[in-house]
C-alpha cells in the first residue's frame, strides 16, 4: 500500500469535532465491529462530489504508525543535509503541479483560485524557512574548556501525529510536517475530513519526490479513526490545528502523558481597534481584508471591530458598509475571479446565519445583513452587525464573515473591550499614532499583534500562534522547530582520567 492511499482519520473540525471531552476519548468503544464509512468532500461552491473514499480502519490506523515506527530509527539517522534533499525534491513537485493542486484546493475548500495559488506559494516557501529555523532555534552549541566539551544537540521525538484543517488544508499541515521531517520525525497525517483530496495530493507529492515508504503515512476519515490514532501509545507528539474545544480535550487526554510533545493552534475571537486614523479609505480597505479574505475562514480574522463613539466612526462604519456590499462573491470559476467563495459547506452557512439571527434577537443591530445565496452551497454575503447594546456578549469564534462592531469613547475603552475574549491568537490597531500602539502592545494579550496592517497579516518567518485559549505556547511557523526536536546536553571528553581534586582557596594575608 502507498503512502497516498486512503488509510484514513478524521477531521476534528468546526461541525463535528473528533473529540467532544475527555470522557469521549477515553470511552472503550467496540470500533473494530463497526463498518467503514464511506464519506465524500463536496465543493462547496455548487456541491458536486469532488472526493470520496472509505474511512480507515483502526487496524489500518494501527498499521500506519507501525510502519512510522519501523522506518524512524533509519530516517532520523540520516544527515540535515540528506533529509533536506527530501524536502527540496517535495518542492519541485509543488512547483511542477501548482496549477493542478491549486484548482483542487478551490474546488474542495471553494476558495478563489488566486488565493488557492497563494497557499501552493507558501508551501514552497515553507521549505527555504524551515531549513533556516532549523539551523538558527535548533544550532548545536559548543563550550570548550580544557579538554571538556559542553555540547548541546537536538533529537526528533519519533512518530509523531499531524492533524490539518480545511481552511488551509496544504498551507497549514505542511507547516507542521516540514519542519517535523526535518527534525527527523516519522510522521501520520490526518487531513480534514472536509478537505481529504487536498491531504492526499499533497502526500502524492511527497511520494513521488522519492520520500522513503513508511515515513510520511495518510490516513482519512472518521470520528473512530481519529481516536483510533489519538490512543495508539506510540505516538510521541500532535501537532493540531482546529476548534477550542478539540483542543481542549486533547490537552486533558495527553495530561495522562506529559512526556509527549503537544502543539495546540485553537483559532480566536480576534479585535480589531481603529484609533486617530486619517486615511479612512485605507482604514476601510485593510478592515475588508481582515475580516473577510478567505470567507471569514482565517484563525486571525477580525471577528470583532472596536470603533470609537464619533462622528469619524459613524462615517467610517458607513463606507465599511459601502464597501463591503460591492465585494464580489461566487464559484472560483467565475470571471472575473471573485474575492470570496463559499463557507466550507451548506451547513455552516446555515450556522452563521442562525448566529447573525440570535445576535439580533439579543439586541444586536444589523448593518448589512448576511445572507445565504444559493441553496445547496456555501456562498453567503458579509454581514456587519452591531453589538454594543448586547450586554453579555457571548466570546465565541465565528468562523465566517460575521463583523461584530462594538463602539467605544476612547482608546483605553478600546483595549480594554478587545482584551474581553478568553482567547488570544491575533490583534491589530489600525492608527496613526505611535503612542496609541504603544499603550495597544503593551496591554493586549495575544500572540500576533499588528499595528496598521491587516489582522490577516502573518508570515512563517516569525512565530504563529496565540495565548490562553487559543494555544499552548507552542507557536508554529518559524518557531515550529521548537517542538519538533527536544535539545540532549552532553559533558564530552576524548579519555578517561580520574576526576581532579578541587584545589582549596587561597587565604590573603
Amino acid at each position: 500500500m502507498k503512502k497516498w492511499q486512503k488509510l484514513s482519520a478524521s477531521s476534528m473540525e468546526i461541525a463535528s469535532d473528533l473529540l467532544q471531552s475527555t470522557e469521549g476519548i477515553n470511552r472503550e468503544d467496540k470500533m473494530n465491529q463497526n463498518p467503514l464509512r464511506t464519506f465524500k468532500s463536496i465543493n462547496p461552491a455548487d456541491g458536486s462530489i469532488v472526493w470520496e473514499g472509505e474511512e480507515t480502519s483502526p487496524a489500518d490506523v494501527a498499521h500506519a504508525i507501525e510502519s512510522a515506527e519501523q522506518v524512524f530509527v533509519s530516517w532520523a539517522s540520516l544527515s540535515i543535509d540528506e533529509r533536506s534533499s527530501y524536502l527540496m525534491r517535495f518542492s519541485d513537485k509543488l512547483d511542477e503541479k501548482r496549477q493542478f493542486l491549486a484548482e483542487v484546493i478551490s474546488k474542495e475548500t471553494g476558495k478563489p483560485l488566486w488565493e488557492s495559488r497563494n497557499e501552493v506559494n507558501a508551501m514552497r516557501a515553507k521549505i527555504t524557512l524551515s531549513l533556516e529555523a532549523y539551523g538558527t532555534r535548533c544550532a548545536g552549541i559548543i563550550h570548550r574548556k580544557d579538554d571538556v566539551c559542553s555540547i548541546t544537540r537536538h533529537r526528533p521525538h519519533g512518530v509523531v501525529a499531524v492533524m490539518g484543517p480545511f481552511n488551509f488544508p496544504g498551507h497549514l499541515p505542511n507547516g507542521h510536517i516540514v519542519p517535523a521531517l526535518l527534525a527527523g520525525n516519522t510522521i501520520v497525517f490526518k487531513p480534514s475530513e472536509l478537505a481529504p483530496w487536498t491531504g492526499e495530493e499533497m502526500i502524492r507529492c511527497w511520494d513521488e519526490a522519492g520520500l522513503p515508504a513508511g515515513v510520511l503515512n495518510l490516513i482519512q476519515g472518521g470520528r473512530s479513526t481519529g481516536q483510533a490514532l489519538v490512543r495508539n501509545p506510540a505516538i510521541q507528539g500532535l501537532f493540531f490545528t482546529g476548534s477550542y474545544a478539540t483542543g481542549k480535550s486533547l490537552s486533558e487526554f495527553f495530561a495522562s502523558t506529559p512526556w509527549k510533545i503537544l502543539a495546540l493552534e485553537m483559532g480566536g475571537n480576534n479585535p480589531l481597534v481603529i484609533g486617530q486614523v486619517s486615511d479612512w479609505d485605507s482604514a476601510v480597505n485593510l478592515t475588508i481584508e481582515s475580516a473577510f479574505l478567505t470567507s471569514g475562514q482565517r484563525c486571525t480574522c477580525a471577528r470583532r471591530l472596536i470603533v470609537p463613539q464619533s462622528k469619524e466612526g459613524d462615517l467610517f462604519i458607513d463606507k465599511l458598509a459601502e464597501q463591503t456590499k460591492q465585494l464580489s462573491i461566487g464559484p472560483y470559476t467565475n470571471t472575473p475571479e471573485p474575492y470570496m467563495g463559499p463557507v466550507i459547506s451548506e451547513q455552516q452557512a446555515q450556522h452563521l446565519i442562525e448566529v447573525q439571527k440570535n445576535l439580533i434577537e439579543k439586541g444586536g443591530r444589523s448593518i448589512l445583513e448576511m445572507r445565504h445565496m444559493q441553496k445547496g452551497t456555501g456562498l453567503i454575503s458579509p454581514g456587519l452587525i452591531d453589538v454594543t447594546s448586547i450586554a453579555e456578549r457571548t466570546d465565541e469564534e465565528i468562523f465566517g464573515p460575521l463583523l461584530q462592531i462594538i463602539r467605544v469613547h476612547n482608546i483605553a475603552e478600546a483595549i480594554v473591550e478587545a482584551n474581553n475574549t478568553k482567547y488570544g491568537l491575533s490583534a491589530a490597531l489600525f492608527s496613526d499614532s505611535e503612542e496609541e500602539y504603544h499603550s495597544f502592545y503593551q496591554s493586549i494579550k495575544a500572540g500576533v499583534i499588528n499595528w496598521n496592517m491587516p489582522l490577516t497579516g502573518a508570515t512563517s518567518a516569525a512565530p504563529f500562534g496565540g495565548i490562553k485559549c487559543s494555544g499552548n505556547h507552542r507557536p508554529s511557523g518559524f518557531y515550529a522547530a521548537d517542538y519538533c526536536a527536544y535539545p540532549v546536553a552532553s559533558m564530552e571528553r576524548p579519555t578517561l582520567t580520574k576526576k581532579q581534586e578541587p584545589q582549596s582557596p587561597r587565604c590573603c594575608n
